[in-house]
C-alpha cells in the first residue's frame, strides 16, 4: 500500500476534519481514507459514464419533462387502482 502525505495543512482545516471524524467514531486516518476513497469512486463512476456521452440509443426524453411523465403515470396508476 501507499502512504500519503499533505504538507501545509492550515491547523482550521485539521481541526474541522478531526471534528467530523470524531462524530463518526473514526480517527482522523480512517476518515481520510473514507474520503481518499470516495474520491476515487466518483472518479470511476465520472468515467463510466463518460462513456455513454454522446449515446443515443437510450431515453429520449428530456429531464425537464420527466417529472410530467411520472405525474401522468401516477394518475393512472391511481384511476387504475380506484376502478
Amino acid at each position: 500500500m501507499v502512504a500519503l502525505q499533505i504538507r501545509d495543512v492550515p491547523d482550521e482545516v485539521r481541526d474541522v476534519l478531526v471534528a467530523q471524524a470524531r462524530r463518526r467514531g473514526q480517527s482522523l486516518q480512517a476518515y481520510l481514507l473514507d474520503l481518499v476513497r470516495q474520491q476515487a469512486q466518483r472518479a470511476n463512476n465520472a468515467i463510466l459514464l463518460g462513456r455513454f456521452s454522446g449515446r443515443d440509443d437510450g431515453i429520449r426524453t428530456a429531464p425537464d419533462e420527466v417529472s410530467g411523465l411520472l405525474a401522468e403515470q401516477r394518475q393512472a396508476r391511481e384511476q387504475g387502482l380506484s376502478a
